[in-house]
């Protein structure tokens, strides 16, 4: 049987400025043959093709997310009890209490979501968590994954009591007599977590298998994993082994405080050499340069603006931060940076400049991710030197439901700096669209529609558009996840675009997303994700 499959009757946008449209594509083996008009690609076709009607739908490439932390947020999906919709202490101690029941047989309990403007260091603690779950370890995570809290029994087996120091960029909260309150910030959670009861391999392998299948289900078919580890590129690598990766993985490799540029470029070297692609590869270095608002670990130019006050110094200083960069790009690994406050894009950019200065302009695409706060003196900066925005759009909105304590801490005078994505855009700065999963949802749909209006969805009862002037349009957001993405996570070559030559990567949507209001992008289905030709996703309702 031949491997000739044609895709018809389809309104498909290449998002290739050379050839923009066309009705009908032929796939072979893996690979794009041709495109073009339904009469012109079936000649090229093996008599028995298959034939997929795309019943005059949109087809899209199938979208690449370059900031997903996708093998955690698969192990949240298989393992822990979501918490992100709970906003009262009782809400979360049920839910804690129900997921406990659901999961006898795992010694760690785990919640994640938790919201901060809903919890914190002041309401929640171990005392909260013991009340429902006090004969197991036990740790919940907020949002960001930048907070997590422990319950009695986990703080005892992680041995933080009362007179513990606190980690290199890490923090034990300690109640006025000095004990520990149960929560933990940034660097803390790590340590904490090494000497807590493990997941095994299986686990971590069914928590892929959820992932890839929530992803495909959205269309994405490539990503970057963003935090990878050994832990990370020894599952990765063995679903490559077993043949069971469903879209393309490239990992950034954790970079750490402690690192000298050496032991960075040896550690991450050894990683690539051992994972070389083409579906999973190590081809980045991770740097989180400050935390987030949340916990007041962002890194700022000027104190925050709330009554509190403060800074926070950024994770690596500028000198460190220089030597790692140059030392890693010149081993020609992409640099990607954690950046939330303007202290931190500062530094990274200026650890970037310096790269560039010892070894050269190359294809690297560096990324600095988030740019939540950035000083306007610094958006022509990261054009100028190459670096690529990888912004999370859906986070450019006023939360109907969640109040926003990071805007408190910006202050009015810096309130316009926020997700400032147009200006950047503006200056000449190539970008990305990502999700950040499980931080956020992961839905494509959702992330393109708040670019277009950086309001919420209107079934959320969405305030008014924060800072408008900042949009981007659907071609643009559409690019991000598509032909830019691809660029981004160094598959631009053979991905990205349906062209003739690249993977059979694409995406049949249930709506038009360019014809549609702009506040109804985000109730857009995907009806058929291809990965390589092979049909990884399917809605029942699509009979093409």
């Amino acid at each position: 049987m031949t491997s000739d499959l044609l895709i018809v009757n389809a309104r498909i946008r290449t998002m290739d400025a050379a050839r923009p449209t066309a009705d009908a594509l032929l796939i072979r083996a893996e690979r794009i043959v041709a495109l073009g008009t339904e009469a012109e690609v079936t000649t090229l076709a093996a008599p028995d093709a298959r034939r997929i009607d795309a019943g005059g739908r949109l087809v899209l490439p199938g979208f690449q997310d370059p900031h997903i932390h996708l093998l955690s947020g698969g192990t949240d999906l298989a393992t822990a009890a979501p918490l992100y919709e709970v906003s009262t202490i009782a809400e979360l101690q049920a839910a804690m209490a129900a997921h406990a029941q659901k999961v006898p047989h795992l010694e760690l309990v785990v919640g994640s979501g938790w919201q901060p403007g809903h919890f914190g260091d002041d309401n929640l603690t171990r005392h909260v968590i013991d009340a429902v779950i006090a004969d197991r370890p036990a740790v919940l995570y907020d949002s960001s994954f930048h907070n997590a809290c422990l319950n009695s029994r986990a703080l005892l087996m992680a041995g933080i009591t009362k007179g513990i120091a606190d980690p290199m960029n890490g923090h034990f909260v300690l109640d006025e007599a000095g004990e520990p309150t149960g929560m933990l910030h940034e660097d803390a959670i790590q340590w904490a977590l090494e000497r807590l009861p493990q997941l095994t391999d299986a686990d971590y392998l069914d928590g892929l298998r959820a992932g890839q299948a929530h992803a495909n289900r959205h269309g994405i078919t490539g990503v970057i994993d963003p935090r990878v580890t050994e832990l990370e590129t020894r599952i990765y690598g063995m679903a490559v082994e077993r043949g069971e990766l469903t879209l393309r993985v490239c990992g950034a490799a954790l970079v750490k405080e402690q690192d000298t540029p050496e032991e960075a470029v040896a550690r991450l070297s050894a990683m690539r050499a051992a994972h070389p692609g083409p579906d999973f590869w190590v081809q980045s270095a991770k740097f989180f340069m400050d935390g987030v608002f949340e916990n007041r670990t962002a890194a700022l130019l000027a104190p925050y603006a709330d009554p509190p006050g403060g800074n926070c110094p950024t994770m690596f200083t500028a000198e460190q931060t220089k030597a790692l960069m140059v030392a890693l790009d010149a081993a020609r690994f992409q640099i990607h940076v954690h950046v939330i406050g303007d202290a931190a894009a500062r530094t990274s950019i200026e650890g970037l400049e310096a790269a560039v200065a010892a070894n050269g302009r190359w294809p690297a695409c560096h990324q600095l991710t988030h740019l939540q706060l950035v000083d306007p003196g610094d958006f022509a900066r990261i054009a100028k030197v190459g670096a690529m925005a990888n912004i999370q759009t859906l986070w450019a909105q006023l939360s109907p439901t969640i109040p926003d304590i990071a805007l408190d801490m910006i202050g009015p005078a810096r309130r316009s700096e926020v997700y400032a994505f147009r200006r950047m855009l503006n200056e000449g700065t190539g970008w990305c669209l990502s999700s950040d999963w499980p931080v956020s949802t992961l839905n494509p749909f959702e992330i393109i529609e708040t670019a277009v209006t950086r309001q919420a969805r209107r079934d959320e009862g969405p305030k008014e558009p924060f800072l408008p002037w900042e949009r981007l349009t659907v071609e643009e957001a559409v690019l991000g996840y598509t032909a830019h993405a691809a660029t981004a996570c160094w598959r631009g070559d053979f991905t990205g675009r349906l062209l003739p030559g690249f993977s059979a990567d694409l995406i049949v949507l249930d709506q038009d997303i360019f014809a549609c209001a702009p506040d109804e992008i985000s109730a857009t289905n995907v009806l058929l994700t291809l990965f390589k030709g092979r049909e990884v996703w399917r809605a029942e309702v699509f009979d093409g």
